[in-house]
């Protein structure tokens, strides 16, 4: 049970982890599937997927370094 042990963040670190990526890559995912049918949507979701990849990477990236 590592998981439960205390002063254990690796919880943690996953979580922040996976909001720093996960929605970039999803809209990105979303993109690339609308591409074909629609170039300018795509092309929003491409940037959208840019900028929130820029934005939490300084956010999360300030909490997990000690800002």
């Amino acid at each position: 049970m590592k998981l439960l042990e205390v002063g254990n963040l690796d919880g943690l670190l996953t979580l922040i982890i996976a909001i720093m990526f996960g929605p970039a890559i999803l809209l990105a995912i979303i993109g690339f599937a609308v591409l074909k049918k629609n170039k300018k949507a795509a092309k929003i979701l491409f940037i959208l997927a840019v900028v929130y990849l820029i934005i939490s990477l300084g956010i999360c990236g300030a909490l997990i370094s000690g800002f």
